[in-house]
């Protein structure tokens, strides 16, 4: 997969991205990153890429003939067209879904953006997704940019040693992850659940599950109730 990044701080990156799964799998050349300066499509010798807003208003909008310019080099001239993705307060909430779901694409291109946000007309020129990864603000895409693409990027084939893994972890099945003990089998007085160490798999799934649910209907009552729904439909199957 080729995931291409325009910003304005192309020094970020690869960031955290260059590291664990995400930066064994970049060198593994199992996905690449293109990491794009905004500020090179600028038509000024300060390179300008912000204007004050139309109408009045606080803060600096980005340019529609910068941004414009530089989407037309860059994903404009891509013959494969992938998702173009912007993010933004206004879109929809990244999911474990729609992390699978990208991880299937040969190629996205992800623009971040700055300041109060950009012009409404660049969203009219182009085939613009935006996509927020939750109710709160940040200075810049950037960092969501990374997020989404850590969560792509170790769902890439190959990526995780043990993909089994990926079946158990949470929203993969509608719950939260059940707790996870390691040795040593006590620490301070505190067992590990002695299903655990008995051997017997059929009760270490079921009492997997049991958590999940148990936890997820405490800390998530929304998901858990997504997560009933769908088991009396596929009951009704």
């Amino acid at each position: 997969m080729k995931a291409t990044v325009l910003t304005i701080f192309p020094e970020m990156f690869p960031g955290l991205l260059g590291h664990s799964l995400a930066g064994k799998a970049l060198e593994a050349g199992k996905w690449t990153l293109d990491v794009v300066n905004i500020r090179d499509y600028a038509f000024d010798k300060h390179r300008t890429v912000d204007d004050v807003p139309f109408g009045g208003g606080a803060g600096m909008v980005m340019k529609a003939d910068v941004l414009d310019k530089a989407l037309e080099e860059t994903y404009g001239k891509s013959s494969v067209k992938g998702p173009l993705i912007y993010f933004s307060p206004r879109g929809k909430t990244l999911t474990q879904e729609k992390a699978r779901q990208l991880a299937k694409e040969e190629e996205i291109t992800l623009l971040c953006g700055h300041f109060e946000g950009i012009d409404e007309r660049v969203f009219e020129l182009w085939p613009i997704e935006q996509i927020s990864i939750g109710d709160y603000i940040l200075s810049g895409g950037e960092t969501a940019a990374m997020v989404l693409l850590d969560a792509v990027v170790r769902l890439l084939p190959e990526t995780i040693g043990n993909e089994e893994s990926l079946a158990e972890e949470s929203f993969e099945n509608g719950l939260l992850e059940y707790p996870q003990y390691t040795r040593p089998a006590e620490y301070k007085g505190l067992k590990v659940p002695e299903v655990l160490v008995s051997g017997h798999h059929r009760k270490i799934k079921e009492w997997c599950l049991a958590q999940s649910e148990t936890v997820t209907k405490q800390r998530r009552p929304d998901l858990y109730e997504a997560y009933l729904k769908h088991k009396e439909e596929k009951g009704n199957l």
